[in-house]
């Protein structure tokens, strides 16, 4: 509906409309990042959302004027926190604005200037409400913003109809999951995969990731999970007009959902040992640095770039710079006011990387990216060092040597070393339930010595694989002690599906293990052999004992010992009881389960 007659909207705005800014904090340390300039005053005009106002100034042809007066704003009052808080300001951009796309970044470009603020602190998020690969010239805006130094992200990533075309042709320094992700991440399995595959692909192409909308301490623990870099939401903090509201840090970040511990693990610790820490550039500085910081270092071909706050967002090649180095006149050329670049304009993307993926996502990120030099490693999205090819193989080839050695060659299933690093560290956490099952076999030694070790063998094989076909998904671990003992460790899931699994656990094994034995002694019931006393007797079927340690959530302890001394006294409850399964919370009484496996 028509709500103003040509060029009174632009007006009446300019009375009305206000910007008011959400922070959006670094989600390991709760730190203020940026801040994302949203429209308030739009309803006092009569529009539901600003959505709906940008479609009127669209129609009545103001929308340039709408934009720029709405950048203005947030820029001035962006300008106006000091130097020493800001951070990056996030603007939406309408891409409809394409065809007028040098007045306005001329406009934004010159306030900058009187301003004091640099272009790269500047991110424009596109729209996912029209097909921007579709509009003419898009590209050629998009290379023009980066040559100018701004930022670019996706906003509401997987809720638009362009993002992945989006994503693989337009180098992207953000991408903004959508709310609809996030709500209810925690009860969500199906979104948690979602949202993990859209963080591993964001990385793998040099983009941060920012998780919008975030409600809950639950939600904001399943994005720390799930390698989210950056936070916004009403849990973070609401949007406000008014700048002395706004925090440096926001503090319940980073205790709300955090764990409690951090072990460094064996993929951090051979990662650490193959970091090369080069010396960085910043993506501001003249080419002159770059050429002499190559003429001091022949040997390197490339040199990391990182933002004003230290932040990784790519590499300078030597190749690039190349014919400047080379030509007579190249320097003399670049130092010209008509041609004055900085660093930014000849940086390559690269993978950027937490210090604590696992090799595995170090592999899939580098892989992911054709002509990748190196892997960008960051800690709390801070530089931290570089990976080459070389290094990356090393610590590879090291790692399935060490899971070698501790896996259990029958099974394949992780051995001692895996399962003490397991419970050390879940011991620690207390931020949800944890289960400790031990299993082992009853009657197993009269079935190994009557029928002969290759079939004790399939015995444990076949548990293995029972355990796997059980135990999927997230929070579960499974390992094999050694000979007829196993474990499974269980977090974030109720005593009562916890008892339902491990009983069909055992189910399945008793009724699938009699398979194993003769016919006429399956038949009977029982086989006869020699006991630990050298006395001939009968032997019961094997079956399988588990006794379950749970550890609530809230309860935190470092006495691993204790942890296991409690263990060996349920084994003996789990294999006297009739289900041969038992329960005991720790420090509590045994709970033995009443129905027969």
């Amino acid at each position: 509906m028509q709500r103003f007659a040509a060029g009174q909207l632009i007006s009446f705005a300019k009375l009305i409309v206000d910007t008011a800014f959400q922070p959006i904090v670094e989600i390991s340390s709760g730190a203020v990042f940026g801040y994302e300039a949203l429209m308030r005053g739009h309803d006092r005009l009569g529009f539901p959302s600003p959505l709906e106002l940008l479609d009127q100034a669209e129609q009545s042809g103001q929308l340039a004027q709408v934009e720029q007066m709405v950048s203005s704003r947030a820029i001035a009052k962006f300008a106006s926190i000091g130097v020493d808080r800001q951070r990056v300001l996030f603007i939406n951009l309408d891409t409809r604005l394409i065809g007028e796309h040098q007045w306005l970044l001329d406009a934004l470009t010159q306030q900058l200037k009187l301003a004091g603020v640099p272009p790269s602190t500047v991110c424009f998020e596109l729209s996912e409400r029209f097909d921007n690969m579709q509009q003419n010239g898009f590209v050629e805006f998009v290379a023009l913003l980066r040559s100018l130094g701004y930022k670019l992200a996706i906003d509401d990533f997987g809720a638009g109809h362009s993002e992945m075309k989006l994503l693989s042709e337009v180098p992207i320094d953000y991408l903004k999951i959508d709310r609809h992700f996030v709500s209810g991440l925690n009860h969500s399995a199906r979104r948690r995969h979602v949202v993990r595959n859209i963080v591993n692909m964001a990385h793998a192409l040099g983009a941060r990731v920012v998780a919008e909308g975030v409600e809950s301490e639950a939600e904001l623990a399943c994005c720390r999970g799930l390698g989210c870099d950056l936070v916004q939401g009403w849990y973070i903090g609401y949007p406000t007009p008014h700048i002395e509201e706004l925090q440096a840090t926001y503090q319940h970040v980073t205790t709300a959902g955090a764990p409690k511990w951090r072990l460094q693990s064996i993929d951090e610790i051979l990662i650490r040992r193959e970091i090369e820490t080069l010396p960085a550039l910043s993506e501001g500085d003249d080419l002159d640095v770059a050429f002499d910081l190559f003429k001091r270092n022949p040997q390197q071909t490339y040199f990391p770039v990182v933002n004003s706050f230290g932040a990784p967002v790519g590499i300078v090649l030597e190749q690039t710079l190349k014919y400047f180095i080379y030509q007579p006149y190249g320097r003399d050329l670049l130092r010209n006011r008509i041609y004055k670049r900085t660093v930014s304009s000849f940086m390559t993307a690269m993978p950027i990387v937490d210090l604590g993926s696992d090799a595995e996502r170090l592999l899939d990120a580098f892989a992911n990216v054709e002509g990748s030099e190196c892997l960008i490693l960051s800690r709390q999205m801070r530089y931290v060092g570089v990976l080459s090819a070389a290094a990356l193989l090393r610590i590879l080839n090291e790692k399935q040597l060490k899971t070698a050695q501790d896996q259990n060659p029958l099974t394949t299933l992780p051995g001692n070393g895996a399962i003490r690093d397991y419970v050390q560290g879940m011991v620690l956490d207390g931020d949800q339930s944890r289960y400790f099952c031990y299993c082992d076999f009853d009657f197993f030694k009269p079935f190994n010595d009557h029928y002969g070790f290759p079939r004790g063998d399939q015995a444990i094989s076949l548990f293995a694989a029972l355990m796997r076909r059980h135990f999927v998904g997230e929070g579960r671990f499974l390992g094999h002690v050694g000979g007829d003992d196993f474990f499974i460790g269980m977090t974030g899931i109720s005593e009562s599906e916890a008892e339902a699994t491990l009983s069909a656990l055992l189910s399945d094994f008793r009724r699938e293990v009699a398979l194993l034995y003769d016919e006429a002694d399956r038949r009977a019931g029982f086989i006869t052999g020699v006991d630990r006393a050298g006395s001939l007797r009968s032997h019961p079927m094997m079956r399988c004992s588990i006794a379950v340690l749970h550890l609530p959530t809230g309860h935190i302890t470092s006495d691993v010992n204790r942890i296991g001394a409690h263990i060996a006294a349920l084994k003996s409850e789990a294999k006297a009881s009739h289900a041969g399964l038992v329960f005991a919370e720790f420090g509590a009484l045994v709970r033995g389960t009443e129905n027969a496996a």
